[in-house]
């Protein structure tokens, strides 16, 4: 029997991207907290940060492949020390940036002044908010994670993100556990819904996604 590790090979060889329009680049695995669905087990614990020898590399790369967007992840990408250096480079290379952040972070000492970096370079946010619920979210997230994750939604809106359509600001949704996630159409009602009504929180759009038999979540 031919594997289809063996087989890849014949299958690909050959094939070439016409352009590539989005740079994804995971510059961290340390997190200030632990997500039991988190595919790269990412934590408080983990130490492991790209250096900026390697940003400026990507820098390079992105500037002479003409990247149209960087997909900035982590980990917390926040909390690599060149994070703020990273991301006024690609802003000053014309790139949309976006960041995928758990909103937390923006509460803690030392990251208070992120929502206003974000908001002076138009930084396209992507935020995980597992559920609209708040037991949900903190038996997958930690105790105390929802109630921040509020607090930091409310913040982003008063600067205008989630309004301002130089602003976006998209939650993201997965399953609490190995299920497949609902109609993405029908979640974000309901996003909606929940969201303005209680707290008066809005924002761009919901994207859900399943999660992967890996990492935290494979445990």
């Amino acid at each position: 029997m031919i594997s289809f590790k063996d087989h890849l090979p014949d299958l690909t060889s050959g094939l070439k991207a016409e352009s590539i329009q989005t740079l994804q680049v995971n510059i961290g695995l340390t997190c200030n907290i632990e997500c039991r669905h988190c595919h790269v087990a990412s934590s408080p614990r983990r130490t492991e940060q790209m250096e900026w020898g390697v940003m400026e590399e990507i820098l390079r790369v992105a500037r002479e492949i003409t990247v149209e967007t960087v997909d900035i992840t982590g980990g917390a990408p926040e909390m690599n020390p060149d994070f703020r250096e990273f991301v006024r480079s690609l802003h000053a290379q014309g790139h949309h940036i976006m960041v995928r952040t758990n909103l937390t972070i923006l509460l803690e000492e030392g990251y208070r002044d992120l929502p206003e970096f974000y908001r002076d370079h138009k930084i396209h946010l992507v935020a995980s908010l597992p559920c609209y619920l708040e037991e949900n979210v903190d038996r997958q997230r930690g105790d105390g994670v929802y109630q921040g994750s509020v607090d930091a939604l409310r913040i982003l809106n008063d600067l205008g993100y989630g309004i301002d359509p130089d602003l976006s600001l998209d939650l993201v949704y997965n399953p609490v556990g190995p299920t497949l996630p609902p109609s993405q159409e029908t979640l974000e009602e309901d996003y909606r819904h929940e969201l303005d009504d209680r707290f008066g929180i809005r924002f761009t759009r919901l994207i859900t996604i399943t999660n992967t038999p890996i990492g935290q979540f494979l445990g």
